[in-house]
């Protein structure tokens, strides 16, 4: 089945290390419209090279869903569980799947749990989940450009 992109942005860096969106006509969004880019599903795959800026986003799309936990990359934990605030169902699993050597380690911690529990999961590195990953998950393809933007493209696969 081809993919097919639902939306696009320019991830732009604000002050502060905060990032910010610009939509298709120019125009500066929230990171929660990606959100409402994704309607009911709950699992968005963040795809793009080293550097490419996923914490980043991932980072401030967890706080303006109104956690106060620190949040960071789970290299080493694989996954990090945040709190958020109402409407967004009290907990969000942050994985970093770039340390997984294969599909078996992340059946052993569970991560099928996770990804089906109805719950935001916000996945690095999703390639060596991609077999379990629910049928409707959402990609978030990160491209860096020349000027130190980056290009946020989201496809339905």
């Amino acid at each position: 089945m081809k993919s097919k992109i639902m939306a696009s942005y320019t991830i732009k860096l604000g002050d502060n290390s905060n990032i910010f969106l610009l939509n298709e006509k120019n125009e500066t969004v929230s990171v929660l419209e990606l959100l409402k880019e994704c309607g009911d599903r709950r699992v968005l795959a963040f795809d793009g090279v080293m550097g490419a800026g996923k914490t980043t986003l991932i980072k401030q799309l967890v706080e303006e869903m109104g956690s106060t936990d620190v949040v960071n990359s789970p290299t080493f934990a694989i996954v990090n569980v945040y709190d958020v605030e109402q409407p967004y169902r009290g907990e969000v699993y942050h994985f970093d799947c770039y340390r997984l050597k294969n599909l078996r380690e992340a059946l052993d911690l569970g991560a099928e749990e996770y990804l089906y529990s109805g719950n935001y999961c916000l996945v690095e590195w999703p390639e060596v989940l991609s077999p379990i990953l629910p049928e409707d998950t959402v990609w978030l393809k990160i491209v860096p450009q020349e000027n130190g933007d980056r290009r946020l493209e989201i496809e339905d696969q």
